[in-house]
């Protein structure tokens, strides 16, 4: 094969793995924001 295509396959490989990961990242943050929040409502409402 050539190079080029090689290396190019090796960058895409790396952009969708970091794009995968960010979008672990956000979910479990916004998992983590609803889980704090949610205890406090709770609490005002009993």
């Amino acid at each position: 094969m050539n190079p080029d295509i090689i290396k190019s396959l090796d960058l895409m490989g790396k952009g969708m793995t970091a794009i995968f990961v960010v979008i672990i990242v956000i979910y479990l943050s916004v998992n983590l924001m609803l889980r704090l929040t949610e205890s406090k409502k709770k609490e005002t409402k009993e």
